[in-house]
């Protein structure tokens, strides 16, 4: 499964706090919790949409759970912002050192291996690039804000 990597304005490049969110948490599995809580709330507090919300919520649970479980930081960077007219963008940073996502084919019996399915099926765009932040990956994905 290749990245669908439509580029659009950088989350990174965002000036304007108020359109950006940034939260530096431990590469643990209790982290996944916290990063949805924190993209829950402050997704609520821009008054975006409730399915909006939702997807963005699933979408950065799956990158973080791959953060925490396939690379070897210690520490991973999650972030969104309001990155253009009715575009929201979330990213994940690691410290990891892969060029590219690992093909993903689960079988029918596999437990695990979906989690980029479900971001390929519900992001408007998603890609991996090298991270000006961490040296490693960010994985990112974007959603729009609009119905």
């Amino acid at each position: 499964m290749s990245p669908h990597t439509t580029h659009p304005p950088q989350l990174l490049d965002i000036a304007d706090p108020e359109r950006s969110r940034w939260l530096e948490l431990p590469a643990q599995r209790t982290s996944v919790r916290i990063a949805r809580g924190f993209v829950g709330k402050g997704l609520a507090a821009w008054r975006l949409p409730v399915d909006v919300c939702a997807d963005a919520v699933l979408l950065v649970s799956e990158l973080v759970t791959n953060a925490v479980r396939h690379t070897p930081s210690a520490r991973i960077l999650c972030g969104m912002g309001l990155v253009a007219t009715a575009c929201l963008r979330v990213e994940v940073h690691d410290h990891g050192r892969a060029a590219a996502m690992p093909p993903c084919e689960p079988g029918p019996e596999d437990e695990n291996g979906r989690g980029l399915l479900l971001v390929q099926a519900i992001a408007g765009g998603w890609g991996v690039e090298r991270s000006r932040l961490t040296g490693g990956n960010v994985v990112w994905a974007t959603l729009t804000t609009t119905p």
